[in-house]
């Protein structure tokens, strides 16, 4: 009878990292058997806990050990992660680690060292010489490299539960529309503030709906202020609001008045054009042709954005970038230093945003339908918060809460064009 002894390390027990690995064990038909429980005095202490576990199949064991290993359990006797090179550009080895977006260590000659750029679905790259590892996408994989294999030598860290008040702990219940809206916002407010004292950056995904509701003066009022440092959108987002910066709409409606405005319905392809006829952005704010809005802010203050392309874009764009690859590649040198990511109003970009955040990095999903807002919080345990709300009132309370000086909201009026 298969018979192995794990261990379980950090704040364990008030991120439920512990009975989620003992109702692993049950799941997988085995028993087990608490051998040693040190809990932690305070808050701030880890726990240690070494568990005994028995199975009747030395195959159900390996995958129940595969299963604890993503919750942060390793055995006692561990042993130095094994490696392979990649045989093709593109491709892994057979058997790769595929890894997690929590914090990751490997064992190499007996020490463990930490995985750098904790991401999900990866592999992990080891230079042995060097004593480092890190993550790599499958495409990003080149021949020669050494890739870890297998469990062996592999240690996940288990979430821990942030620090915060009771506004925050009643976010991270079950997805509702009911909850108060204003109680949830505040909290937000709380927790952007909480990053920028401890000197974290602060990412925004966004969406069209945060222009075509009229929330994009709140959102430059957040930019302003110093409450966002990186944004991630589409060229939907950038090209709405061009239109409304140029013509006073988006998707051709009046924002100031809710009428559709006459050959509205070609505002964003004109506004797009005389971007490209301009040559970008930057020079058609240097032009004066866009005088306001949220790219015209971003790139007045210097704040660094990615916009990602998809099949679907008009135009697009010159800022747009159209190679996946590259796009991916963007959003990632962005993400060292990040404290919160705020998605506002966008699915895509905001699953592709979660799949590449590490587990460290606070997530709020804000979106009217909750079916996005449940699809993102499954991508995360306690660091991902889930708020059903339409985005104009959120942002409006945001800015509101965050911004001391209150500048009055005007929508553009644009030159009509």
């Amino acid at each position: 009878m298969p018979v192995e002894t794990v261990v379980l390390d950090g704040h364990i027990i008030d991120s439920l990292t512990l009975p989620k690995v003992l109702d692993a064990v049950v799941e997988y038909g085995g028993a087990f058997k608490i051998e040693k429980m040190e809990v932690g005095a305070t808050r701030e202490d880890p726990s240690h806990v070494q568990i005994r576990v028995t199975m009747q199949q030395q195959e159900r064991m390996d995958q129940l050990l595969e299963r604890l290993r993503d919750l942060g359990a390793h055995p006692v006797d561990e042993k130095d992660a094994e490696l392979a090179p990649v045989v093709k550009d593109g491709a892994f080895p057979e058997n790769f680690y595929a890894t997690t977006n929590l914090t990751t260590n490997i064992r190499l000659a007996g020490r463990w060292i930490e995985v750098e750029r904790p991401e999900m679905d990866k592999g992990i790259a080891v230079d042995p010489a060097a004593r480092r590892a890190w993550t790599v996408p499958m495409a990003k994989a080149r021949k020669g490299q050494l890739l870890v294999v297998g469990m062996s030598g592999v240690r996940v860290m288990p979430v821990e539960r942030p620090e915060t008040h009771q506004g925050f702990s009643f976010m991270t219940s079950a997805v509702s529309t009911e909850k108060p809206k204003l109680v949830q916002t505040r909290a937000v407010a709380d927790l952007m503030r909480a990053a920028k004292k401890a000197g974290r950056r602060i990412l925004l995904v966004g969406g069209p709906a945060i222009i075509h509701t009229g929330s994009g003066a709140y959102l430059v009022r957040l930019i302003e202020a110093g409450y966002v440092d990186v944004l991630f959108a589409g060229n939907a987002l950038a090209a709405h609001d061009v239109e409304q910066a140029i013509f006073g709409t988006s998707l051709g409606v009046n924002l100031a008045e809710g009428t559709l405005a006459r050959h509205g319905h070609q505002h964003h392809l004109r506004a797009i054009n005389l971007v490209r006829l301009a040559g970008g952005l930057a020079k058609a704010i240097e032009a004066g042709l866009i005088t306001s809005g949220v790219m015209h802010a971003c790139i007045k203050r210097n704040i660094p954005f990615v916009l990602a392309g998809s099949i679907r874009d008009d135009g697009p764009l010159p800022e747009v970038i159209t190679d996946t690859a590259a796009a991916q590649d963007a959003m990632r040198a962005q993400i060292p230093g990040l404290g919160l990511a705020l998605m506002i109003g966008t699915t895509l970009h905001s699953v592709a945003t979660g799949n590449m955040l590490p587990a460290s990095v606070t997530t709020v999903a804000v979106d009217i339908n909750a079916n996005v807002v449940t699809k993102l919080l499954d991508r995360g345990s306690w660091q991902t918060i889930g708020i059903v709300t339409d985005t104009e009132p959120f942002l409006r309370e945001l800015a509101s809460e965050l911004c001391e000086s209150p500048k009055p909201l005007t929508v553009g009026q644009g030159s009509n064009r």
